[in-house]
């Protein structure tokens, strides 16, 4: 067994271990990668203030999202083809963290379905949507989700258009993947990987074939994953799939001030800060240097959460401490994942939580729910002076 001691760590097994196709489409961004480089680096930015001679017994990493409690406030983040990174991966996924004590998120271009998941999940989960144009299969997709229990809903609104990201269009990596005489070469090199994807039945996205009309097998999902997002997508739609669900709902993919807004207004009852990974709009600013103005706007209008570049504890922190009320993780538990199954999965919770309640620690505070901008030190012209 290898020692983990950082995200990075998981990441280096991870690369040796899933074929390129999948980590490339995990470890990528849109364009110049601009924006993807930046959610990560731009942390870096924001200091932290040391403090000592302060009881420190008694800490807790424990917290609340959007009214459920967790152990630290973290979630896992919807990553789509989750379950080809390592065979069923998103069980597995769900399982490290219902066992943690945190929310998992699963997303609607999942390999194995919402029934799988929750049949095999000791935990309700919460399940992540895109804004598609067929009202009957967002309604009966509810439908299943509300069977599986699942406690809340994830909207992504910054995919209406997909990103170009030149590293899956060379790999072939698409739904479902092109396979060529390369990867496939390359997939023969990852016995471990082979050999999972061998012992499982779940190969394609049991969210949509076989319920979507017309997609019946994985040779006609291409089509449907063309004309099925909603380019007119507006606010009166977000509004309409709100009052669909009719239960909690989560708006990600906010990375404007007035869009938190209009999120708040519609009734939402969380936004993720968030530029989906660096993958949409490169160029766009790094979720992390957007949040103080977001939260200037909407206060405790609506609970905010922020995803996109986290890769430790001291990440988590710095984001609670501009005022998020919770985070979400997507490659840091995907590397976990590809690199060690569902162990993997937990030691990269770990990794973090032991980060964040260390680094808790130092700066002088024994509850998540007492970090504040008197934790960092902030440059003055963090937010950017734009034009």
């Amino acid at each position: 067994m290898p020692v983990i001691t950082n995200i990075e760590d998981l990441r280096r097994i991870y690369e040796r271990r899933v074929p390129r196709m999948f980590y490339d489409y995990a470890e990528t961004g849109s364009w110049t990668e601009q924006t993807f480089r930046d959610n990560s680096s731009d942390f870096a930015d924001i200091r932290l203030r040391q403090r000592v001679a302060v009881d420190m017994t008694g800490r807790s990493t424990a917290s609340q999202m959007i009214g459920q409690d967790v152990a630290m406030p973290v979630a896992l983040a919807p990553v789509g083809l989750t379950g080809m990174q390592c065979a069923d991966g998103e069980i597995k996924a769900a399982r490290a963290a219902a066992a943690f004590g945190v929310p998992f998120t699963l997303s609607t271009l999942s390999i194995c379905s919402i029934e799988d998941v929750a049949e095999h999940s000791p935990a309700p989960f919460w399940f992540q949507v895109y804004t598609l144009k067929d009202d009957d299969f967002m309604r009966r997709l509810f439908e299943r989700a509300r069977a599986a229990n699942c406690s809340a809903i994830v909207i992504t609104l910054d995919l209406q258009i997909g990103g170009q990201r030149h590293k899956d269009i060379k790999n072939g990596l698409s739904a479902p993947p092109k396979l060529t005489a390369k990867s496939v070469a390359n997939m023969m090199t990852k016995w471990r990987w082979g050999m999972g994807m061998l012992g499982t039945k779940r190969r394609f996205f049991g969210n949509v074939i076989g319920h979507a009309k017309g997609v019946s097998d994985p040779g006609s999902l291409t089509s449907w994953t063309q004309e099925a997002f909603d380019h007119a997508l507006d606010w009166d739609r977000v509004r309409q799939l709100i009052e669909m669900w009719g239960g909690k709902v989560i708006l990600k993919g906010i990375l404007d001030a007035e869009d938190a807004k209009m999120a708040a207004r519609v009734g939402a009852d969380a936004i993720v800060v968030s530029n989906h990974g660096g993958r949409q709009l490169d160029g766009a600013l790094s979720s992390i240097r957007v949040l103080p103005e977001i939260m200037d706007a909407v206060g405790d209008d609506i609970e905010v959460h922020l995803d996109s570049g986290i890769r430790s504890g001291q990440d988590v922190l710095k984001a609670l401490a501009l005022g998020a009320k919770g985070t979400m993780i997507g490659r840091a538990f995907v590397y976990g994942l590809g690199a060690m199954g569902q162990q993997g999965v937990t030691t990269a919770l770990e990794v973090i939580h032991k980060e964040l309640d260390t680094t808790m620690a130092l700066c002088g505070e024994k509850n998540v729910a007492n970090l504040g901008r008197h934790n960092l030190l902030v440059p003055r012209n963090f937010g950017g002076d734009w034009v």
